[in-house]
């Protein structure tokens, strides 16, 4: 074995958790890919044998790279109108595939990573690198170009913009998809009050494409909101299936037409309550996403 298929062969070991880094960051499954394969190009044309840590090495070049690109994308004039969802990792109820597994270990839910969207760059990486890896903010300083003490402040700040949120859901998966179950029941029959009983009265709803503009995402917040708008829901299955699935994890619903997916709901539901929705209807984005099967 030549010296480039070793190294090869030692980044291979770690190009699981460098997603998983970049994917956190990023919020898409086709970007985190370009992280990761930028990560192994700069590996390949370094001088490796100067690294003690390859591992540790390695996680703060994809940090690098990945900062630089949310920053390039906040910089972009043609930004779409609304925010874009992330991408969500779809897979079936009862099990999970082992790659997608390792992107979700943290409890990565949709909601959480569509909170680290409204982050600045910096408090991003600050919080993903230390807080849900375990990076020491002297590691993670020199990748923002400041002192440890100011990028502890970056996750500092970047946990108050959590604080609060409905990021994380509860962990019982049954119960969770009980509500879900309670939520499309009462939307099919056109129950507002039953609707209403399983929303949390501060429920967020965000959705992107569907009725709406190609690129754009609309933004509704309130439980009698959101139970009012159940004709959306009731009709989401017409002329399709309604298969349940996991959504980053958590208890979600996808519709298919003719084994297509054209809907992804995916739901946070907390304290036994559906706190936040999304829902992506972008055929675009949708025929890029690796679905499993969910029959």
């Amino acid at each position: 074995m030549d010296e480039h298929d070793w190294l090869a062969r030692r980044f291979e070991g770690h190009r699981t958790h460098l997603r998983a880094v970049a994917y956190r960051m990023l919020g898409s499954l086709s970007e985190a890919d370009d992280a990761v394969q930028e990560a192994w190009l700069r590996l390949s044309r370094s001088d490796s044998g100067d690294v003690d840590n390859l591992g540790g090495w390695l996680t703060t070049v994809v940090g690098r790279i990945c900062l630089d690109m949310l920053r390039s994308r906040k910089s972009r004039p043609e930004e779409p109108v609304g925010a874009q969802l992330p991408d969500p990792i779809i897979g079936r109820e009862g099990g999970i595939d082992p790659e997608h597994q390792a992107l979700l270990a943290d409890s990565v839910g949709l909601a959480l990573l569509v909170v680290l969207d409204t982050l600045d760059p910096a408090e991003r990486l600050a919080f993903v690198l230390h807080d849900m890896f375990a990076l020491p903010f002297d590691e993670i300083a020199p990748i923002v170009g400041r002192s440890s003490a100011a990028t502890r402040q970056l996750a500092s700040r970047a946990r108050r913009r959590l604080h609060g949120s409905p990021t994380v859901p509860d962990a019982d998966l049954s119960r969770q998809r009980a509500v879900v179950d309670a939520f499309f029941a009462a939307a099919r029959g056109g129950d507002f009050d039953a609707l209403v009983s399983v929303l949390d009265p501060d429920v967020i709803l965000r959705a992107e494409g569907g009725a709406a503009p190609v690129g754009t995402s609309r933004f509704v917040r309130g439980a009698a909101t959101i139970a009012s708008q159940a004709l959306m829901f009731r009709t989401a299955g017409e002329g399709g299936e309604l298969r349940p699935a996991l959504v980053n994890g958590a208890a979600g619903m996808v519709v298919t037409k003719d084994g297509v997916p054209t809907t992804v709901f995916a739901f946070t539901v907390v304290d036994g309550r559906i706190a936040a929705i999304d829902i992506l209807a972008d055929p675009d984005r949708l025929a890029a996403l690796d679905f499993e099967p969910l029959g």
